[in-house]
């Protein structure tokens, strides 16, 4: 399955499209429209335009909807092929639980800091008017990366995130990353890293103006996509208990309106290695990147923990 989250895949389409010219200047885009050609609930596309805005690809105006800027904004039917789309090529519609994760996901985690909560799964399904086989669907993907889990009488809880059990997981990342790279570096596809140097490379070169999808992207392009590769099964099921940090992270950072950290030259200092081929090297570079984000993070952690005051959703009680 593909991990991509659909406002990522969509902010992605959308610069693919303005660099390429197919969205001309004053083109104005609708959240509505945009759902329609690429078969999306209207959120995803909202994150996706959200982002692009803060890109400063798209500006707002005197009236609904964001444009491409331009001298005056030009209400044009959007067709497929302005998004690199066929004509006849059907919306690859997402599942509706993956439109919806996001949200959901961002929302555990900023609870989890607090403590431990039950999130009511009808609740849920009420809240985001979903049937409850899609909020089921929502809550087992949070259990997949150990952000809740089943307790008395079927119940969902929060697995609470306090300072000691972050540390606990980082720890275990650094103990197993470097193993897991080392089993993986042989299998990489070198069209892969390739693809993965490039994406760091345009980061540096663009930061600090990056969104968080493409942030999303470089985590998952080192701590998952390449590691997955790995020979060993167990230990990357191992490895899947500690993914709840990696996205947990990014929530935090964004929710405390903190310019994100440029951790893209360590990134590269592991895939440079892997690239060469040289194991040793690249097992001490992701090492490295490890102690040194682990600090940062848990003192991003602490200082959330003792600002923040937001109000749960109702399905979080």
């Amino acid at each position: 399955m593909d991990r991509t989250p659909a406002y990522a895949a969509l902010t992605a389409r959308l610069r693919a499209s303005l660099d390429a010219g197919r969205l001309a200047p004053g083109t104005v885009l609708l959240e509505s429209a945009l759902a329609g050609l690429v078969g999306s609930s209207r959120a995803p596309v909202k994150q996706a335009l959200a982002a692009l805005e803060g890109e400063g690809r798209v500006t707002r105006f005197a009236g609904r909807g964001l444009m491409v800027p331009g001298d005056e904004p030009r209400r044009i039917p959007l067709t497929p092929a302005m998004l690199g789309l066929a004509e006849d090529e059907p919306p690859a519609k997402a599942p509706t639980w993956q439109q919806l994760y996001y949200d959901v996901e961002r929302e555990i985690i900023l609870q989890s800091v607090m403590g431990r909560f039950r999130v009511n799964e009808l609740a849920l399904s009420r809240h985001l008017d979903v049937g409850r086989t899609v909020a089921r669907d929502l809550l087992i993907q949070a259990e997949k990366l150990g952000l809740v889990q089943k307790g008395e009488r079927a119940h969902w809880w929060i697995v609470p995130l306090d300072a000691a059990r972050f540390q606990h997981l980082y720890q275990l990342r650094v103990l197993l990353e470097p193993a897991a790279l080392q089993s993986a570096i042989p299998h990489i596809p070198p069209e892969d890293l390739r693809a993965m140097q490039e994406r760091l490379h345009a980061v540096i070169d663009s930061y600090p103006s990056v969104d968080s999808p493409t942030l999303d992207r470089l985590e998952t392009d080192l701590h998952v996509d390449c590691l997955e590769h790995a020979s060993n099964p167990e230990l990357l099921a191992a490895l899947k208990r500690t993914h709840c940090i990696l996205v947990s992270g990014k929530h935090i950072q964004v929710a405390a309106g903190r310019v994100p950290d440029a951790f893209m030259d360590e990134h590269l200092a592991v895939l440079d290695a892997v690239a060469a081929g040289d194991v040793r090297r690249a097992k001490r570079a992701l090492a490295q990147h490890l102690a040194s984000s682990a600090g940062k993070a848990t003192e991003r952690l602490t200082a959330f923990r003792a600002t923040a005051r937001a109000a749960p959703p109702p399905y979080i009680v």
